[in-house]
């Protein structure tokens, strides 16, 4: 996450025009390299305590996007790496509007040495590959691990934990957060009024109607990011049809969103605004704002990912216990089980090309990617990361606890989508235009498949935006 992600504040007009236009903007940073790390870049003598080549003592800038994880674990990898390189003096900040701060000196040729890329504001990654202007991460990922003997940093990695950064076969971008997407609750208050999770989406429709008749709201969403909820709709529908309708997406085959699965995944959860389970004011309240309602029980579900318990921990009740689930089958004839679950690497970082301490960048990547570094992440965010068993040994919260047994219920039967990834404009505008209008009655679940498809046809027959094919 995907992967997720997100969770950034509004995107500033400004920031919209810039992204808008972000492969021409890009283009007089282009690099003519194919992604390879400007040849300009700080070098260091390589070795095996050093396969990356790091120059000791060449600065090292890294700006942070502020949000759900905040920057504490930021400074904690960055004191890894000083305590390796002591020479190096490194320049720390954090934003939330990473694009309209970082985005002209792209341009410019003067970028930092890594980059958490994420928020709402982030800068477009179409942009940012079709221009050359990332850094393949193949040195990185093919160096030793740090603290794994006998392992490349990319076999230390959990199953598909690359495959949000991939783009033609190179990874430019490393997803560190591992994301379980699904429906959240409080368990302590289904347990409290005997109420058990529908595994069906008519076992919900009943739950809901006993949740309003006790006078409490069913559901709530992030009114103002509405897209959230075609996360639960294309989980049904992937579910229902296979994970196959998923890829059709991701390439822009054609009426790939009209797919029936689609249209019935869309029919089911307008049926909460159409019967009133959602929260009255859901659609004018943000992510923090409808999920800090959803904290203090005025609704009880809400679809996110699993970094909803960091974000949320300074507002959340001690004995509230959070939990995610899959979303409710639609029908007995879904081709996944109810336990297949979106589980995905979502927080992008970055380096780029033309970054004057590249190899610092990926070797701070290393250090994050090591056990120690993800386990350190892990305790500061209530967050999982990619790397593969670095929960072992950390006491973690209900809610990532809860994660931890989810994904392992579903098992082999998880997937996921890039094409958020992919096409940002499909998901961040046309998509989550499209929620909106759904969530709130203003369209149907054919004319909301319409819209999404009508946004992947503008994206596909756009030439100036480079597609990418996945397998």
């Amino acid at each position: 996450m995907n992967t997720l992600t997100r969770r950034g504040v509004l995107q500033t007009a400004a920031t919209a025009g810039l992204l808008a236009t972000a492969p021409a903007v890009l283009s007089a940073c282009a690099t003519g390299g194919g992604g390879d790390s400007d040849s300009k870049s700080a070098q260091g003598d390589k070795s095996d305590a050093n396969p990356l080549g790091v120059k000791d003592d060449a600065p090292l800038e890294v700006v942070i996007f502020n949000g759900g994880f905040g920057e504490d674990y930021a400074k904690a990898h960055e004191a890894m790496y000083k305590e390796k390189y002591p020479k190096a003096e490194i320049k720390h900040s954090a934003t939330q509007e990473i694009a309209k701060t970082l985005q002209p000196r792209f341009v410019d040729g003067s970028p930092p040495d890594m980059v958490n890329n994420s928020g709402s504001a982030q800068i477009d990654f179409n942009g940012l590959v079709s221009q050359n202007a990332l850094a393949d991460l193949q040195p990185m990922l093919d160096a030793p691990s740090l603290d794994t003997p006998g392992k490349k940093v990319r076999d230390t990695l959990l199953p598909g934990a690359l495959l949000p950064g991939t783009y033609n076969g190179k990874v430019f971008s490393l997803n560190y957060a591992y994301t379980a997407y699904g429906i959240w609750y409080n368990e302590k208050l289904l347990a409290d009024r005997g109420w058990q999770y529908p595994k069906t989406w008519d076992e919900m429709i009943a739950l809901c109607r006993t949740i309003k008749a006790a006078g409490l709201a069913p559901w709530t969403y992030q009114g103002k990011h509405p897209r959230y909820m075609s996360w639960p709709i294309l989980s049904a529908a992937a579910k229902m049809a296979g994970p196959e309708i998923l890829v059709a997406i991701d390439n822009l085959e054609p009426n790939a969103w009209k797919h029936e699965a689609i249209k019935a995944a869309a029919e089911a959860y307008s049926q909460l605004a159409v019967e009133g389970f959602i929260l009255p004011g859901s659609e004018g309240l943000d992510h923090i704002q409808s999920q800090t309602e959803w904290s203090q029980g005025k609704a009880v579900f809400i679809s996110c990912g699993s970094w909803l318990e960091s974000e949320q921990k300074k507002v959340t009740p001690p004995d509230f216990r959070m939990a995610v689930a899959p979303t409710p089958s639609l029908g007995k004839g879904d081709k996944l089980p109810f336990e297949a679950i979106r589980g995905t690497s979502g927080e992008p970082y970055i380096v780029p090309a033309k970054a004057k301490n590249a190899n610092g960048g990926m070797e701070l990547m290393r250090i994050m990617l090591s056990k120690k570094g993800a386990s350190d992440f892990m305790r500061k965010t209530s967050s999982l990361t990619c790397v593969a068993g670095a929960e072992e040994g950390v006491d973690l919260p209900p809610g990532l606890t809860s994660v931890t047994k989810a994904l392992k219920a579903s098992g082999s039967n998880g997937f996921n989508w890039v094409y958020n990834s992919f096409y940002r404009r499909l998901e961040r505008n046309l998509v989550d235009a499209a929620c909106g209008d759904l969530m709130t009655k203003r369209i149907n679940a054919q004319q909301f498949v319409d819209a999404c498809q009508k946004g992947a046809d503008e994206i596909a027959k756009d030439t100036s935006i480079t597609k990418y094919k996945r397998s």
